[in-house]
């Protein structure tokens, strides 16, 4: 791994100011150091030369030590705040172009990916880029800018110990360097198995109810115990390697500074060198290998963020499937597909020709995989298609902008009902309340739910989706409304509600496309488009409504 990524960099333009400040601040710390060194010195040698009196300038010097003191305190902790400032930058701007990028390339994109080890670098693996940001960078700084300085300065006092400093200062980097070898393999397993883990829990927690049906529940605490265990060993075997690389890096610096010691002792002895030179060295002697021992032990506590953070730049560099750009298209009224085929590994659906004008209900009827879900995708805009697709909307919007989506699945999260309904957006409560009763869902919107919906039915959550839908089309007066499979999980009383709805949209001048194998959706539409399991598709005037 590279000591410094000029890919993180280049990605987190917005902290380099903090970074430069850290680096402003660590010149401040530097010149501190120096005067508390001088000042240490200067104390000792004016109490000794005036044996056993008061010099007159021993206050002055005292006061100059304690500004230097306090000088560097304040620098320290301006540091370490800008660093935290720019570790918290550098995440949120990472996540959220990982996550853009994401939204740009598609569900068939993220299908190629683990979901859980996703989410795993997004979350905890980014979070440990605060070592790499607040602590690594800003050391790295202020090694490139203290170590000359202290050494120039520990040459004026004593060129002979200036000189022994700088030939045995290349023994850090040395050790560091193999260090750093026999880290780089042990921190990518680690990060490995914590991707595991996440994939394993998420996995156990998604099919739970088949496991608990099938008697199966308890074999996955095993499982999980085991690759829990797995980076347990791995963070303990992360764990002695620092430490190890610590003691390793200390025990250079302090023979380094005892050849320093034992050589100025000795000139001290034979009369070759003042109290005041020796004191003043002696001070910024561990101070001069301090900065290069601490960048080598910051460096290696980063690594678990730097390999974070190479995955994620790893996936933005991908281009195998490029990024799709939304486009605006011209003013529209209808919902127009013109010879649309959606090819699948599995079967080819369509060619699908459909006119449909605001006020029209459209269901995609067939049985479950012939393709209703493909197509409704295509609509959307995320699944790639030969043909045409024109969808009603204002002009110089985007396909996005003019679309209402309820998917299948609720895929809520963490939060009241009310965000789940508003989703991105400040929750309206008055539009809020109104969606929730169009799906026939009387839950209280501040009621909270757990991650995917834990608290509610399976109908409870369908509905709740539903009620998404209704709520951006009432925020964003958007003209076409995607429903897919909004009753599959609803008794025939719910169902019935839902389907007014339905109804009620289209009445009130939208175009609803419904995919739905149930006889009281396909009863309500204007427009049905039957998909056979080969994929052939028939469109057809039906129901009352036409």
């Amino acid at each position: 791994m590279k000591p410094l990524d000029p890919r993180l960099l280049r990605l987190s333009r917005s902290a380099r100011g903090s970074i430069a400040a850290a680096a402003g601040t660590g010149v401040l710390r530097t010149i501190a150091t120096i005067g508390i060194a001088w000042g240490i010195a200067a104390a000792v040698t004016q109490v000794i030369d005036a044996r056993g009196g008061m010099p007159d300038t021993f206050v002055p010097t005292l006061a100059l030590l304690g500004a230097a003191f306090a000088l560097r305190a304040v620098a320290a902790w301006a540091t370490d705040d800008l660093a935290a400032r720019a570790a918290a930058t550098v995440k949120s701007e990472m996540r959220s172009t990982v996550l853009a990028r994401a939204a740009e390339r598609g569900p068939a994109w993220l299908a190629e990916r683990s979901s859980a080890g996703f989410a795993t670098t997004l979350g905890p693996g980014l979070d440990a880029l605060d070592a790499y940001f607040g602590r690594y960078l800003p050391q790295l700084a202020l090694t490139a800018i203290a170590t000359p300085v202290l050494l120039v300065a520990i040459g004026f006092g004593d060129l002979t110990s200036g000189l022994i400093i700088l030939c045995a200062l290349p023994v850090i980097p040395v050790f560091m360097i193999l260090i750093g070898m026999a880290t780089q393999s042990l921190q990518q397993r680690q990060s490995d198995a914590l991707a595991r883990l996440g994939g394993a829990f998420l996995e156990a927690v998604e099919g739970l109810a088949t496991l608990k049906v099938f008697g199966r529940a308890r074999r996955q605490v095993g499982r999980i115990g085991t690759v829990t265990d797995e980076y347990r060993r791995g963070t303990l075997g992360v764990l002695r390697l620092s430490f190890m690389s610590g003691f390793a890096l200390e025990l250079a610096a302090s023979l380094s500074v005892a050849l320093v010691a034992v050589s100025i002792g000795i000139r001290l002895v034979d009369g070759s060198l003042g109290l005041g030179a020796a004191l003043f060295v002696l001070v910024l002697a561990p101070e001069a290998f301090a900065p290069l021992r601490q960048v080598g032990a910051d460096f290696h506590a980063a690594q678990d963020g730097v390999e974070a953070s190479s995955a994620v730049l790893d996936v933005l560099a991908d281009d195998r499937t490029p990024a799709v750009r939304p486009e605006t298209a011209p003013a529209a009224t209808d919902l127009v597909l013109r010879g649309v085929t959606v090819r699948r590994p599995d079967v080819v659906i369509g060619p699908v020709d459909l006119d449909a004008r605001p006020g029209t209900v459209v269901v995609l009827a067939g049985p479950s995989g012939s393709g209703k879900s493909s197509l409704i995708a295509a609509i959307r805009g995320v699944l790639p298609h030969d043909g045409a697709i024109t969808v009603p909307g204002a002009a110089g919007t985007t396909r996005a902008d003019r679309i209402a989506w309820a998917d299948q699945r609720p895929r809520l999260v963490r939060g009241t009902i009310a965000e789940n309904v508003a989703l991105s957006a400040t929750p309206v409560p008055s539009t809020v309340a109104s969606a929730l009763g169009e799906a026939g869902l009387g839950l209280d919107p501040g009621l909270q739910v757990g991650a995917g919906g834990t608290g509610l039915s399976g109908g409870q959550a369908q509905r709740v989706a539903v009620a998404r839908a209704l709520y951006r089309h009432t925020r964003a007066d958007t003209r076409l409304v995607l429903l897919d499979e909004p009753t599959s999980a609803l008794d025939a009383d719910a169902e019935a509600h839902v389907v007014a709805a339905i109804r009620r949209l289209a009445d009130d001048g939208a175009v609803v496309v419904v995919a739905s194998h149930r006889p009281a959706v396909v009863a309500a539409a204007d427009l049905l488009v039957a998909i056979g399991d080969t994929g052939s598709v028939t469109t057809h005037v039906a129901g009352a409504h036409a």
